[in-house]
């Protein structure tokens, strides 16, 4: 792995964890009529959405092949009709579901560094897959449903 990539890595966790950290604990001010918040509950339920995308779709990846293959293999069915990248698509959804129910400058800063993250990764591995696979569905996008 390329040091660069390992000192963006960290230096994303350092800005982030700070940003979120300090916000939380020095201005965040969150009372209980939160709780029933159209942003804390629409936002809570894309998370879990997302966290739940971002799992079955890991899952689905794990078991294309068994321990003793080598071979790549086109994933199929579910959100894989549509996109080459659902975990990212689902993790994307999970950062947009926190930033909506934090509902703050350093959440949404977050979502943001991470799409930014994600979605150059979704294009990168949906061109690998193009490139690898001639058969490789021309109408599946990278990792946003019919559009990117």
């Amino acid at each position: 792995m390329p040091l660069l990539i390992v000192g963006s890595g960290i230096f994303f966790n350092l800005v982030s964890g700070f940003s979120l950290g300090y916000f939380f604990s020095r201005f965040a001010a969150y009372t209980n009529d939160w709780f029933s918040d159209i942003r804390f509950i629409s936002g809570s339920l894309l998370f879990f959405a997302g966290m739940y995308i971002n799992w079955k779709a890991d899952d689905k990846l794990i078991a294309l092949r068994k321990p003793e293959e080598t071979h790549y293999v086109i994933p199929e069915k579910w959100l894989f009709n549509y996109i080459s990248c659902p975990n990212l698509f689902g993790e994307m959804i999970e950062w947009l579901g926190f930033a909506i129910l934090c509902w703050n400058l350093p959440a949404w800063g977050f979502f943001i560094w991470t799409a930014a993250n994600l979605i150059p990764r979704a294009l990168s591995h949906h061109d690998w897959y193009k490139k690898r696979f001639s058969e490789y569905p021309a109408e599946r996008k990278a990792i946003v449903p019919f559009l990117i």
